[in-house]
């Protein structure tokens, strides 16, 4: 890959920020190491192993694998039988800790989780934990062996514990009595391994023993009492044979080692391979990252793209697709509007996705394998190489001009930029048109608005312009594909305090074409935004159908299992009594077959069949529905058009339709259901039907109710309106839901930035005769909509 262009892209500083989240040695210099590739297969491996160490730290956190040290040479000097330090082992024992920690890592806690491709990684380590444990036992840090490595050290150390201990009592014993008077502290101290005691110079022919040091201005003398000499070299001796033992329990430590050489070598490979894999990992989680897509056609669709290096919190998404509809997008727009940002990002997101790392941006973004990125980006104009801003890039140009190829992608920033600008765009529009003749993509950022026309009138050439708020002179950095952008000279020196003769004196210096053309790109402009916030509508509403079908579909199935369980309970029913009225019937005929047979008393019989008359007199009672009975009797005059009835028969109350006929007749409306009633099967109630749909007439409390009742729907709408709005409107809603005898309602107040929805909420919970509320579930609203239950 082009060196020039991963600098141009700043792909350096995301190899930078790779190698910040690796610990190990061998770790950061794969980081370090990281480029572009070209076979498909490889790139998918690391895309799939970067997925799965991002899905594996967001389970169980990162794992440090900072311990696995470079043990190279260690293992060289043990292959040629040579014995390793104390630090060396213990650098070794840490390998092997680490290597377990990471294997416990990447077992699976349940079955339920599914196999990756680390698993292959972590099943190939071997933890050697006997050689660990014995290791850890023997050297519990560095340069320290611990006494129970063997019984040999131990016997030693026991004896030179004990000889200092000796040597300490004789000295005290010294520098507490007769020695007192002549030292110049009453102290032991050290001497080349020697312990002695600090004399006055004048008393040297009053202590018996050996000089060993004396201070620097020679008034003290550090002397070795002849008491302790003897005791001092049996303890050098028990020195040296602790050294022997030592040597001897390293030596038999790295024979140990020494067997598991290719064990130990391909544990650190792992170890360190996993450690670039989650590096990896962890830098695609800080950036919010996504795996993308990658296609050998030329193809690139990135959606909602964020620059990695750009604030997270401030940089605005892009989405910009290449390759598919048109082969070159040309973007125009003003200075410091996102131009240079939009072709840094695609080219930078292509060198990432080669590299095996995921993106910022979208799920199911899609890249294009390309062999090469060419980017001419930035001023490189050099006095030392009499080389001007034009010249530069030009130079730039030629350079790759001669190796591009269908597998390339080329990037161009303010191309044709620093010289005259007819002949500066006349060049762009040819290199632009041979790069497009020869179907290689490519990109390119302007001000000439001929190159805006050159996309406009030929195909597989596409406009795309930086959008740019006038009024705030701020750009909004959000990318528009199929729309040529302004310059917006006018309007920006406008703002910036141009006296407007001037600006109007260079209006005029304008051609009729050149201001149409602008006039023309201020129209599509705005027809875009329109036309985004009518599609912005559009969906909301295609969003609120379909969870009101998705509703309607629930109430329907809800109803339906009801009518099935209410169909299943009245043929258990039935089948019950046809059972009892079997059985009845049975033990009748065989009582008259037994009367006949035997002499019975026609006390007896008449007896027998009053029983019978008995048992079926209550098996039809406990069955039967209960009718009830009109309380009073009523007129055919007594009933009015919209008056609210209860139907006896059938236990449901509805709304006079029709006045009485002769025959004391009437239609009474109840819910859906309409049916034809005799005024004796009636009772006048004075509450309103729960369903209801008669006459508005009448200025009683009760038809108010019943028209209350009619035109109360179960939603409400609270989109776009402020809080104290919203709350105004829900308190008169829910007291008309509340009249017209409704259980639950919907309140649609929208997701945006969760205010109103917070506003809402906490005026429901003050209210009283608010049984619940919650938010929507999946399919009837989500975050949008809340659901309240009336006491």
């Amino acid at each position: 890959m082009n060196q020039k262009t991963l600098y141009k892209l700043e792909f350096d500083k995301i190899i930078s920020l790779l190698e910040e989240q690796a610990s190990s040695m061998r770790g950061k210099q794969l980081c370090r190491k990281t480029k572009p590739m070209t076979d498909l297969e490889r790139i998918n491996t690391c895309q799939e192993q970067t997925a799965a160490a991002f899905t594996r730290i967001v389970k169980k956190g990162r794992i440090s694998l900072s311990d696995a040290f470079p043990v190279g040479e260690s293992l060289k000097r043990l292959e040629i039988g040579g014995a390793i330090g104390s630090g060396e082992l213990l650098r070794i024992c840490k390998l092997l800790q680490t290597a377990a920690r990471a294997k416990s890592y990447g077992r699976h806690d349940t079955q339920e989780e599914l196999a990756d491709c680390l698993d292959a990684f972590f099943d190939q380590l071997e933890p050697l934990t006997p050689l660990t444990m014995e290791i850890e036992r023997c050297i519990p840090a560095e340069d320290e062996i611990s006494d129970e490595a063997s019984s040999t050290l131990k016997s030693i150390r026991r004896s030179m514990n004990a000889l200092n201990d000796k040597v300490h009592a004789t000295l005290t014993n010294l520098v507490n009595g007769s020695l007192r008077t002549y030292l110049q502290d009453p102290i032991i101290t050290m001497r080349g391994d020697r312990y002695c005691v600090p004399v006055k110079a004048e008393y040297r022919s009053q202590v018996n023993g050996l000089i060993h040091d004396q201070s620097s201005t020679g008034s003290t003398l550090f002397i070795e009492p002849m008491a302790v000499v003897k005791l001092n070299n049996d303890l050098k001796e028990l020195y040296a044979k602790e050294q022997e033992e030592i040597q001897v329990i390293l030596a038999r430590l790295s024979a140990d080692t020494a067997e598991y050489i290719e064990e130990i070598r391909t544990n650190y490979k792992l170890l360190t391979d996993l450690d670039y894999i989650f590096a990896r990992g962890s830098l695609a989680l800080s950036m919010n990252a996504s795996r993308p897509v990658l296609n050998t056609e030329g193809r690139i669709r990135i959606r909602e793209g964020r620059h990695p290096l750009l604030d997270p919190k401030k940089v605005v998404p892009i989405t910009v697709s290449l390759g598919e509809d048109f082969t070159l997008l040309i973007i125009t727009g003003p200075n410091t509007g996102g131009k240079t940002v939009s072709l840094k990002t695609v080219g930078l997101f292509t060198l990432m996705g080669q590299a095996g790392l995921h993106i910022p941006a979208g799920d199911r973004s899609e890249l294009a394998i390309f062999h090469q990125v060419y980017a001419d980006i930035g001023d490189e104009q050099s006095i030392e190489q009499s080389l001007s801003t034009f010249s530069s890039h030009m130079t730039n140009i030629v350079s790759f001009l001669k190796d591009v190829d269908e597998k390339s992608l080329v990037l161009f920033d303010e191309l044709g930029a620093g010289t005259d600008p007819t002949e500066g765009a006349a060049l762009a529009i040819a290199i632009l048109s041979h790069l497009h003749q020869r179907n290689i993509r490519a990109m390119a950022t302007t001000h000439y608005s001929e190159l805006k026309v050159y996309a406009l009138s030929t195909p597989g050439v596409e406009n795309a312009c930086c959008e740019f708020d006038v009024e705030s002179l701020k750009p909004t950095y959000r990318l528009l594909i199929g729309i040529p952008g302004k310059s917006n000279a006018f309007a920006i020196s406008g703002k910036l305090g141009l006296p407007d003769y001037i600006i109007e004196d260079a209006k005029q210096r304008l051609s009729e074409q050149d201001v149409s053309f602008e006039d023309l790109l201020t129209d599509l402009e705005s027809s875009k935004r329109t036309i985004e916030k009518e599609q912005e509508a559009i969906a909301a509403y295609k969003r609120e159908v379909e969870s009101l079908k998705i509703q309607a579909k629930q109430k329907q199935e809800k109803i339906e299992e009801q009518r099935d369980r209410i169909l299943k309970e009245a043929n258990e029913k039935a089948g019950s009594i046809l059972r009892e009225a079997k059985e009845l019937a049975d033990e009748t005929m065989k009582n008259f077959r037994k009367f006949g047979k035997e002499s019975i008393s026609a006390a007896d019989m008449e007896k027998e069949r009053e029983r019978l008359r008995q048992k079926i007199k209550e098996t039809s009672s406990a069955n039967a529905l209960p009718v009830q009975k009109q309380k009073k009797a009523y007129k055919p005059g007594d009933f009015k058009l919209g008056e609210s009835v209860k139907v006896l028969s059938m236990n449901l109350t509805g709304t006079v339709s029709s006045l009485p006929d002769s025959r004391g007749n009437l239609t009474v409306q109840m819910g859906i259901l309409r049916s034809q009633v005799n005024i004796s099967d009636l009772e006048i109630i004075d509450e309103p039907a729960s369903y209801s749909t008669g006459s508005k007439k009448g200025t009683s409390r009760s038809k108010m109710k019943m028209s209350k009742s009619l035109s109360v729907r179960p939603e409400i709408n609270l989109l776009g309106k402020t809080v104290d709005e919203a709350v105004s409107e829900l308190d008169k809603y829910l007291d008309d839901a509340l009249l017209s005898h409704l259980n639950t309602v919907r309140i649609v107040h929208g997701k945006g930035t969760g205010a109103l929805r917070k506003g809402i909420h906490e005026y429901l919970r003050r209210q009283k005769h608010v049984k619940s509320y919650r938010l929507a579930e999946f399919g009837e609203g989500d975050a949008g909509v809340t659901i309240v239950e009336f006491k």
